[in-house]
This record gives C-alpha cells, structure tokens and sequence, in this order.
C-alpha cells in the first residue's frame, strides 16, 4: 500500500498535517498527524506493508510487535478511511 498523490506534509507547531491539494478545494483532505503517524506516513510514501511498518516502529520505539502491529493496522484503517491510501 501507498500514500495516493497529490498530499503536501507539513508541520505546524507539534502537529503534522497531510493535505491534499485535489481535495483542499471542496474543503477536506485534511489529516493531521502525531510523530508516530508522520514517521508510518513517511514509510508509506513507498509501496510497503503492515510487516515492514510494525518492524518499523519496533526499531524506532523499542515496543513490542504485536502492538506495533495492531496499532499498525488500526492507522492504516483511518488512512483508507480519509481515502488517502492508492
């Protein structure tokens, strides 16, 4: 999976903000983002998968991977919510 073109990432005090442009104009497409979800975003700016996030933030936040799995796949579900998954 992959984040769709067309979103502009940017960082705005503590808080990350994924907009994107094709949508901004009918007033939505925007998904703010925590440091945990701006880092899962990054990953998914190339085609990878629930595995290779989970291990990701095993390695970045030294939790365990059935968390990191299930907090995985609980981000990705939000993210093919707001349609922003190719």
């Amino acid at each position: 999976m992959k984040i769709k073109d067309g979103y502009i990432v940017r960082k705005i005090g503590t808080k990350y903000y994924a907009v994107s442009a094709a949508r901004a104009a009918e007033g939505g497409g925007m998904i703010a983002l925590n440091e945990t979800g701006a880092f899962i975003w990054d990953l998914l700016k190339n085609d990878t998968d629930i595995d290779a996030i989970a291990k990701a933030l095993v390695d970045k936040y030294e939790i365990d991977l059935e968390t990191a799995t299930r907090d995985s796949k609980a981000y990705i579900d939000m993210l093919k919510e707001a349609g922003a998954l190719a």
